[in-house]
């Protein structure tokens, strides 16, 4: 098991894993994980280990976002219609 990163360490980091994220934003891990997998967080992969990572500012902007919109009422395809309309839906890279 890998030690975990101070989060002093993570709050200074370029990219962060989706664990990371989840400390970093209160998100649950499955959330995040579904937002992933639906395109609507942008993240790298790096093929020697096959590990994601997130760039931090740029995630927790979306994630921030992404609540906004969810408190407001909006679905989930509601939300991914509005991201794909702003070009801003990545899928897996």
């Amino acid at each position: 098991m890998s030690r975990q990163r101070s989060l002093e360490t993570i709050e200074h980091s370029e990219y962060v894993t989706i664990g990371e994220l989840v400390r970093l934003t209160g998100v649950r891990y499955s959330t995040l994980k579904f937002y992933t997998e639906e395109g609507m967080l942008p993240f790298e992969q790096a093929e020697e280990n096959l590990t994601r990572r997130y760039r931090r500012v740029e995630s927790i902007d979306r994630i921030t976002y992404i609540r906004q919109l969810r408190e407001q009422k909006m679905t989930i395809p509601e939300i991914k219609k509005l991201l794909e309309q702003d070009g801003e839906t990545c899928r897996d890279k």
